[in-house]
């Protein structure tokens, strides 16, 4: 049985289309939620919330899957980080320190098939309680079916 916070997600999924991030993104500090696809070595951007309502920053549009945190994702299943600078895995990154915060995990596409990522970031050093993290899961499990449907615009 689906929780009323993934009750309310599915039917954000089935009446606006993918990826109702504004939702899961007004359930956590962080200042972005995004959803990238893997293409070519590259992540690209394809749904992006970001809470202060600016304009996408070019960085964030296609990212060199070695440049990304999104590399550790893929790899190892999930990876969060509440403060990049301290984070031993990422000794060396380009964004170590920059990007502090960093919680992300792979999304499959609808047959089962790496599409790319979604995670949640911030510039700054924020964490993610674990009960967030259990509802940001199942909302990546959901979200796969909803990918290649066109996005709606909410009802007024």
């Amino acid at each position: 049985m689906q929780t009323p916070t993934l009750q309310q997600y599915r039917l954000l999924l089935e009446t606006q289309g993918p990826a109702g991030l504004a939702f899961l993104n007004a359930r956590v500090p962080h200042r972005y939620t995004g959803v990238f696809r893997l293409q070519e070595g590259a992540l690209h951007g394809m749904f992006l919330h970001d809470k202060q309502g600016e304009i996408i920053p070019e960085f964030l549009q296609v990212v060199p899957l070695v440049d990304s945190f999104c590399h550790l994702t893929i790899r190892e299943g999930a990876f969060r980080t509440q403060d990049s600078g301290g984070e031993r895995r990422l000794d060396g990154h380009k964004y170590q320190g920059v990007l502090r915060s960093y919680i992300g995990l792979p999304l499959l596409d609808g047959k089962g098939d790496l599409y790319g990522t979604m995670c949640h970031f911030d510039e700054q050093a924020l964490a993610l309680p674990d009960e967030e993290f259990e509802i940001f899961s199942k909302a990546a499990k959901l979200l796969p079916a909803y990918l290649d449907q066109p996005v709606r615009a909410a009802a007024a």
